[in-house]
């Protein structure tokens, strides 16, 4: 048997046993070449609805697609062997009813063929969340801070800071976990309402600034590089600086092209040496 052969994704059961465990990994990624370079150092990877601002500059999340979700869900899995892939639900693709959200949900994952879906939303989506859990698909929830709602909360801002806000996210996690999320994302919480949420609910939680004391942490890939100069949320830490070696690069080679320097003999065919 190949070494290749013997690689095993990552399933619902491994990811539910890190809870109160070793932190789970997550990265976003939306392409296979990023997935195959994340893969071996991750335990799951989130093809976000991110993608949306990521890589096509759009300002928001909204007018992601179906259709864009799961081309770039497929493109994921085939770059990737051992990590949990799990597709982002775009807005619109579920919130109508549960057999909407089944049928979407059924079509990501069997025609991306990765292995769960993530949905926004607290207690009004609880009914969904049972509905597909029931019938064979493994759900990641998404509390707090909801990209989705960016409209609703009047922009991106951390939330669970006023009593009433934290008491609507508490709920809202403990019915998304009752419903049969096996994990679910916090983003953008208050330090201390983030731990006392995974304390208190049997999904693994992962947080995207929230606490360290959450099941595992998710970042966006593109945000830990340093690809992007403009913006840093404050949760982000930066673990590379690609932006400058990407740019350099570029500089360099439009340099040589203009100066024709670049292709020199070694890059050309049929050149011969000496």
């Amino acid at each position: 048997m190949s070494a290749q052969a013997q690689i095993k994704r990552q399933t619902v059961v491994d990811i539910v046993a890190h809870k109160n465990g070793q932190p789970v990994v997550m990265l976003t990624a939306y392409t296979a070449p990023m997935a195959k370079l994340f893969d071996p150092h991750v335990d799951m990877l989130l093809v976000g609805d991110s993608l949306g601002m990521v890589l096509y500059g759009m300002d928001t999340t909204l007018p992601v697609t179906l259709e864009m979700m799961i081309a770039h869900g497929a493109a994921v899995v085939r770059g990737s062997q051992q990590a949990m892939v799990v597709v982002d639900m775009p807005f619109g693709s579920y919130q109508e009813s549960p057999a909407q959200a089944f049928r979407n949900a059924a079509r990501v994952l069997s025609e991306s063929g990765a292995a769960a879906v993530k949905l926004e939303g607290g207690e009004e989506m609880a009914e969904t969340v049972e509905f597909l859990v029931r019938r064979g698909v493994p759900v990641v929830g998404h509390v707090g801070l909801t990209p989705q709602h960016v409209n609703a909360f009047g922009g991106f801002r951390s939330r669970g800071r006023s009593e009433a806000e934290a008491d609507k996210i508490r709920r809202d996690a403990q019915a998304i976990s009752d419903a049969g999320a096996f994990a679910m994302v916090i983003e953008g919480t208050v330090e201390q309402l983030a731990r006392e949420i995974t304390a208190s609910v049997n999904a693994v939680t992962i947080g995207i600034g929230a606490s360290p004391a959450c099941d595992g942490q998710v970042l966006v890939s593109e945000d830990i590089l340093g690809l992007f100069t403009d913006f840093r949320p404050k949760f982000v830490k930066r673990y590379a600086d690609l932006a400058s070696t990407v740019s350099d690069a570029a500089a360099t080679y439009a340099d040589e092209v203009r100066s024709r320097a670049f292709p020199s003999a070694e890059y050309c065919f049929g050149v011969k040496k000496g």
